[in-house]
């Protein structure tokens, strides 16, 4: 780690002070931060424990589940295939998937206009998830369990579930947190020819050098692999349990929306990659101008996601208001109505079990949250919020 890269040791130090709060109140079994700023690991922290029963310190080469920080791998995977005029954007889903031309709303009428791959890529398809417990159409998702990680048949089985259930809103009309980066999953499949994983892996895992990200934990790794809890009544339950996980057998559904585990490095590598256009360590995945377009908001008219979400309490991996959504991410608009530091254009996402990340390309800065468990809403978006407070307020030299 160096001292060079614009920060106050002092305000560094506030960092790993607030996470072993948050420990020791019983929170957070324990965390992982890295800062990566100005060419260097400007900052690292460790505390608490992977797993509470067994007493197991956290450790920098641990492995999280990251949950829904998979969409924006999903989404390169996607990019790729475009930069390669393999897939448009304005396309329409039915190109790839012909069994969605039936897709009707709730009321059995048909939706105003096409669904896009636009609309998968930034939740305005008409899709849903069923842990919304909004709606009798995510009860729909519920009853059928539908994109769970042991679906029998893989993705085809999950689409054909899906082709059955009524869409929530036309595509553009609403901006729902959902299931359409599954859907993006089989339509990457499609096109390469290639099963999803396998295209991940072979175009996105490997050339960056993401060793230990993968949709399984395999044997040699299993040590490493953390607990996962859930924070109920202010305590922390066991979820998932670190040495009899179903991540330790391969996924019956590969999910781009949410079927990847990985270390606090690894990521780290992804979210450089995105921080240098497209490139790492002379390994290019995308050219330097697609990655500002994955990283630009595309939700209609230049709107916000509090613009179209239609409840304000309604699940998400960021806030809404002065927030965009681009391909995959979470695009802050304006750091004063978000009402935290921060720079228009940074972007960012997380996961169930509360895994975070965030870009700054104004501040040539990204950061990984790493922990294990899955808690309410606004709670989850608290913890963030603090957390990016205090990385704001530790800098000492800020770009013009």
């Amino acid at each position: 780690m160096s001292g060079s890269a614009g920060f106050s040791p002092e305000g560094l130090a506030r960092i790993p002070r607030f996470l072993e709060r948050q420990v020791a109140d019983g929170a957070l079994p324990g965390a992982l931060t890295l800062i990566w700023r100005r060419g260097t690991v400007a900052h690292q922290s460790l505390q608490g424990l992977n797993d509470l029963a067994r007493g197991t310190p956290m450790r920098e080469d641990a492995i999280f589940r990251i949950y829904s920080m998979t969409k924006p791998v999903t989404l390169v995977a996607l990019l790729m295939l475009l930069e390669q005029g393999r897939i448009a954007l304005n396309d329409a889903v039915t190109k790839y998937v012909p069994s969605f031309a039936g897709l009707r709303l709730a009321d059995g009428g048909a939706p105003k206009g096409p669904m896009t791959v636009l609309d998968l890529a930034r939740h305005t398809a008409g899709f849903t998830y069923g842990f919304h417990n909004r709606t009798p159409v995510d009860a729909l998702y519920r009853q059928r369990k539908l994109g769970e990680f042991d679906t029998e048949g893989g993705l085809p089985a999950f689409i054909a579930a899906l082709e059955k259930l009524p869409l929530e809103y036309s595509p553009g009309d609403a901006w729902i947190y959902s299931v359409a980066t599954d859907v993006l999953g089989f339509v990457i499949q499609v096109v390469s020819g290639q099963g999803f994983a396998d295209f991940v892996r072979e175009n996105i895992l490997l050339p960056l050098k993401m060793a230990d990200t993968d949709f399984l934990v395999s044997q040699s790794k299993q040590s490493r692999f953390t607990a996962c809890y859930m924070l109920k009544d202010g305590k922390l339950d066991l979820f998932d349990d670190a040495k009899h996980s179903p991540w330790f057998h391969p996924p019956k559904l590969e999910s781009g929306g949410g079927g990847l585990v990985g270390t606090g490095c690894d990521n780290l590598r992804f979210c450089r990659m995105l921080l240098n256009k497209g490139e790492l360590d002379g390994e290019r995945l995308l050219k330097p101008e697609t990655v500002p377009l994955m990283t630009r908001n595309h939700l209609p008219e230049g709107k916000e996601i509090a613009d179209l979400s239609p409840s304000a309490d309604a699940f998400n991996e960021s806030g809404y208001r002065g927030i965009g959504f681009g391909l995959g991410v979470a695009v802050t608009l304006d750091p004063a109505r978000v009402g935290i530091p921060g720079s228009a254009g940074e972007f960012a996402w997380g996961g169930m079990a509360s895994t975070a990340f965030f870009v700054d390309p104004k501040e040539d800065m990204a950061v990984v949250f790493m922990t294990q468990v899955i808690t309410d809403t606004a709670r989850r978006a608290q913890l963030r919020r603090d957390l990016r407070s205090l990385i704001y307020d530790a800098m000492t030299e800020r770009a013009a």
